[in-house]
C-alpha cells in the first residue's frame, strides 16, 4: 500500500485546470496536503480546492502570477507558512500561448512563452530548494515538459517546443546539482491530452491528425498523467529515480 505521501506537502502550480487539477485530487486521495495554485482561473481553482478537500485532505488556495519571479518566491513561502513545510513541488504551470510561424515571433511573445514555461519553473524551484535544504529531509521536484520538446511541436509551436526543451534540460541539470541534498528532480512529458490547452490551441482537425499518429488510437486524459506524478513524488516507489523524463503519450513517441 502506498502510504508515504500521507501528510506530505505538495505545491502544484497551475492546478486550477487540466493536468494540474487532476494531480491535486490524486495527491489529496493519498492523504497529502495540497497547495492549489491559480493565476486567472479563480472559479475553477475554487472547485479544485473543494474536490481536494472532499477527499479528506487538507488544502489551501494560492494566487500568483508565476511569470513574476518575486511572486514565485512568495507562492512557495506562502505554502510553507500555511503548512509548515514543502516536500514536493510540481512545476505544472505553462502554455503554448499562441501558434505563430517563426517570422512572426515578437520579443513580447518570446518573453511570455519563456517566462511562463521556463522562468516560472526555475524561480519556484529556487525558492522551494531553499526550504527543502533547511528542512533537511530532501524532497521531490517534478517538472512538466512536453512531447513537443522531443519532436519540435506542431505547426506554429516551435517557441513552445523550445521552451519545453529548456525545461527537460534543466530537469537533468538540477537532478545532478541537488542529489547531494536528497532532492530528486524528474519530469513528466505528456503527449496529446484532452485539456483546456488543446481546446484553445488545437482545432478538431488537428486533434484528429494527432490521434492518427498514436498507436493506442486515442487521446489521453489528465487523470492518466496524475499517476506518473504520484510515482515520482513517492520515495517508496521511485526513491532511486532522478533526472528522468517519463513519457505519457499512448506510444506516439518512443525515445
Amino acid at each position: 500500500m502506498l502510504n508515504d505521501l500521507k501528510d506530505k506537502v505538495v505545491l502544484i502550480t497551475g492546478s486550477s485546470t487540466g493536468i494540474g487539477a487532476a494531480a491535486a485530487v490524486a495527491f489529496g486521495k493519498l492523504g497529502a496536503r495540497v497547495a492549489v495554485h491559480y493565476n486567472s482561473s479563480k472559479d475553477q481553482a475554487e472547485q479544485v480546492l473543494k474536490d481536494v478537500k472532499a477527499t479528506g485532505a487538507q488544502a489551501h488556495l494560492f494566487h500568483a502570477d508565476v511569470m513574476d519571479s518575486a511572486q514565485c518566491h512568495r507562492l512557495v513561502n506562502d505554502t510553507v507558512n500555511a503548512f509548515g513545510r514543502i516536500d514536493i513541488l510540481i512545476n505544472n504551470a505553462g502554455a503554448l500561448v499562441q501558434r505563430v510561424p517563426i517570422e512572426e515571433i515578437t520579443d513580447e511573445l518570446f518573453d511570455h512563452v519563456v517566462y511562463l514555461n521556463v522562468r516560472s519553473a526555475m524561480m519556484c524551484t529556487s525558492a522551494a530548494v531553499a526550504h527543502m535544504r533547511r528542512q533537511g529531509h530532501g524532497g521531490s521536484i517534478i517538472n512538466l515538459t512536453s512531447i513537443a520538446a522531443r519532436h519540435g511541436g506542431g505547426a506554429g509551436a516551435s517557441l513552445y517546443a523550445g521552451s519545453k526543451g529548456f525545461v527537460s534540460t534543466m530537469t537533468r541539470g538540477w537532478a545532478k546539482e541537488l542529489a547531494k541534498d536528497k532532492i530528486r528532480v524528474n519530469a513528466i512529458s505528456p503527449g496529446v491530452i484532452t485539456t483546456p490547452f488543446h481546446e484553445r490551441f488545437s482545432t478538431p482537425q488537428m486533434l484528429e491528425g494527432f490521434k492518427a499518429t498514436i498507436p493506442m488510437n486515442r487521446l489521453g486524459t489528465s487523470e492518466e498523467c496524475a499517476g506518473a506524478f504520484v510515482y515520482l513524488a513517492s520515495e517508496q516507489m521511485s526513491g532511486y529515480v532522478t533526472g528522468q523524463i517519463i513519457e505519457v503519450n499512448g506510444g506516439q513517441y518512443m525515445p
